[in-house]
C-alpha cells in the first residue's frame, strides 16, 4: 500500500498503476521529505513531478505544503491512476488544496512548454532510461528552475550520478538505499 507520510493529507491511502512503473519505498519518501523541509523550499513551492508514476512524490509536497504541483506521466492508465490520487488528496485537504494538474504527456514535451519558476523537481525516470535521455531532460529542465531551485533525480545505484554539469546544474548531494539513490542538484553558480 502506497499512502500519503505527512502533513494535512497524511494518511491518504493511494493508487499504484499494476505495471509499467516502480512505486517510491516509503522508507526513501521519508528521507527525502525529511530533507526536503530541512531545505526550507517546501512550504508555498511550485513542485513538478516528472514520470510521476501515480503521483506520490508529487502529491507528499502537496500535503506538506506545496502551492501548487504539476505531475507528468506519458502513460495514460498511469495517468488516470495520478488523477485519482491528486483528487483523493483534494478531498483529504479540504476547499484550500493546492493546485495540483496531471499532464499525461512526455517529459520533454512538458519541459518544452513549461514556465520557468520551479522550485522543486523531482524526477523518477525509469531505471532503464538511457543516460543521454536523462542529461538532455536535464537540459531542458535547468533554465525554468528558479535561482534557489533543487532537483532529485532516483536511479538505480548502479546507474551512477547523473551528468550534472552537462545539463548546466550542479551536484548538491546524494544519499543511497540499497539498490536505489538519490541524487541533488541545483542551478550551477
Amino acid at each position: 500500500m502506497t499512502r500519503i507520510i505527512a502533513g494535512r493529507a497524511g494518511g491518504a491511502r493511494l493508487d499504484v498503476p499494476r505495471s509499467g512503473t516502480r512505486p517510491t519505498s516509503e522508507r526513501v519518501r521519508e528521507s527525502l521529505f525529511a530533507s526536503l523541509e530541512d531545505t526550507g523550499l517546501l512550504p508555498g513551492a511550485d513542485v513538478v513531478d516528472l514520470y510521476a508514476g501515480s503521483g506520490a512524490l508529487g502529491l507528499e509536497c502537496a500535503s506538506r505544503g506545496a502551492a501548487a504541483v504539476d505531475l507528468v506521466e506519458r502513460s495514460k492508465p498511469a495517468a488516470a491512476i495520478a488523477r485519482r490520487n491528486a483528487d483523493t488528496v483534494r478531498r483529504a485537504m479540504g476547499a484550500d488544496a493546492p493546485r495540483v494538474r496531471v499532464h499525461p504527456v512526455a517529459v520533454r514535451a512538458y519541459l518544452r512548454s513549461a514556465a520557468p519558476g520551479i522550485d522543486i523537481a523531482l524526477l523518477d525516470p525509469p531505471y532503464d532510461l538511457p543516460d543521454a535521455e536523462l542529461s538532455e531532460d536535464l537540459s531542458l529542465l535547468a533554465p525554468l528552475l528558479a535561482a534557489d531551485g533543487l532537483v532529485v533525480v532516483e536511479r538505480a545505484t548502479r546507474s551512477g550520478a547523473p551528468d550534472w554539469a552537462a545539463a548546466g546544474l550542479a551536484a548538491w548531494r546524494d544519499r543511497a538505499y540499497g539498490d536505489t539513490t538519490l541524487w541533488w542538484g541545483e542551478p550551477a553558480g
